[in-house]
This record gives structure tokens, C-alpha cells and sequence, in this order.
């Protein structure tokens, strides 16, 4: 059985924002799906990051520092069981399915890092992104790879208002890559060990690309390859 046919895990974060090194997760949510069952279970968190949540993040997740502080538990409490949930999910041989993995692992790996965990959960991981997957088999098409807009470009439900709830966006993604398998005979004929081992090449492909199209304008543009996990800052 090909490999979006079987069970698989979907994750994402939301966080204070994009630096890897010093910003923090605010919320979090692992899916736990079954096609064939027609099954799926979340769990989810809400986490005080300890630090001010700009508004620019409020403005996208729509979490407050002050909601964060009253309801979400302590970081200290809270990353090291996001990290033991993933690697539960890895070691049950669940794939993960993460929109634009660096970002979600990175994060997750420097919070582990920060609060001095013993979780390490990257080399069991499969990963499945189909952010990856989605400019692999259309390199060349115009506007946003948004999650949002990816979506819709492939008829999968995620509404704008439930964007960036990391619940939504971590089922939306995972029904995009069955997606994207159900319509690519190239994606759906590889096992997940292939599949996992393909995206490290077409994203250090993707990114060479990019880089090159930038330093038509700034020679010093630099475009980091690595997949699926970020470097760590």
C-alpha cells in the first residue's frame, strides 16, 4: 500500500516568530490519522513562551501574551512533551507530515535545546512536506506556496480564518499530501524511506534555484538547502 494510504502523523507549530534561536513556540498540535479507519486524533497545546508574543505573531495565531500567560502551561512543562510526542509518532512509524519542516523541527530543536531536554528525535523521523513535494511536481507555477493558497491551488480545505490555528494548518497539511500522492504517480510510487530520502535532494535543489535567481541581484544571496531540519543558530 502506497504511502498516503497508510496512517500517518501531522505536525505544527506557532510561535513569537521566525528566528529559530530566540524565538519560542505558542502553540502546538499532533495529528495521529488513519485513512483506511477514516480516524484521526490531535492533541494539542497552548504554551506561556515566557516571553512578550509580539503583535505581528498575535496578528497571525490571534494568541495574546496575556491569554498565553493565564491559560497556555509553562515552556518548561510543555516543549519537553511536545518533543516526547513526536518521538512516540516517530517511534510507532508514523510519517510526519510538516508544511516547510525546517521552520516546525528547528524551532521545536532550539526549545528542546533551551529547557536542556534528552529528547532527540531526528533521526527517527520521516518526514513527509508538502511544501516540498508541491515544488517538486510544479516547479515553475506563479504565486504564493503559502499554506493557505497551496490549499486552495489544490482543492484542499483550509479556510483564511482557520489559518495559522496549528491544529488546522497540521490537518490541512496532512490531507494536501495525501493530495499530492493521490494525483503524482512519481510521489505515490516510492516508500516513505524513499520519499524521505528524495525530499533532502529536491530541497537542496530547490533552494540552489532560488539562490541563483536572487543573486541576479545580490551576489552574496545565500539560500539554505538543508532538510528537514534547520541548523541550529
Amino acid at each position: 500500500m502506497t504511502w498516503h494510504l497508510q496512517p500517518m502523523a501531522a505536525f505544527d507549530i506557532e510561535s513569537t516568530g521566525l528566528d529559530l534561536g530566540n524565538d519560542r513556540i505558542v502553540t502546538a498540535a499532533l495529528w495521529r490519522i488513519d485513512p483506511a479507519n477514516r480516524t484521526k486524533d490531535v492533541t494539542t497545546w497552548l504554551v506561556d513562551p515566557g516571553i512578550e508574543i509580539p503583535q505581528a505573531a498575535t496578528d497571525i495565531h490571534g494568541i495574546t501574551t496575556e491569554h498565553a500567560r493565564e491559560h497556555g502551561r509553562p515552556a518548561c512543562e510543555a516543549v519537553p512533551e511536545i518533543g516526547e510526542a513526536l518521538e512516540k509518532a516517530a517511534v510507532d512509524g508514523f510519517p510526519v507530515v510538516i508544511y516547510n519542516a525546517p521552520y516546525d523541527l528547528g524551532l521545536l530543536a532550539s526549545e528542546l535545546q533551551r529547557h536542556q531536554t534528552g529528547v532527540s528525535f531526528s533521526g527517527l523521523l520521516r518526514v513527509i512536506d508538502p511544501l516540498v513535494l508541491d515544488k517538486r511536481v510544479d516547479t515553475y507555477r506563479r504565486g504564493s506556496r503559502k499554506l493557505v493558497d497551496v490549499c486552495a491551488h489544490h482543492g484542499v480545505r483550509l479556510d483564511a480564518d482557520q489559518a495559522h490555528g496549528a491544529a488546522a494548518d497540521a490537518l490541512a497539511a496532512a490531507r494536501l499530501a495525501w493530495k499530492l500522492g493521490a494525483v503524482h504517480s512519481e510521489l505515490a510510487a516510492m516508500n516513505i524511506d524513499d520519499l524521505h530520502t528524495a525530499q533532502i535532494g529536491w530541497k537542496a535543489e530547490q533552494a540552489a534555484g532560488f539562490q541563483d535567481y536572487l543573486r541576479r541581484k545580490d551576489p552574496e544571496a545565500v539560500v539554505d538547502g538543508s532538510w528537514p531540519l534547520a541548523p541550529r543558530p
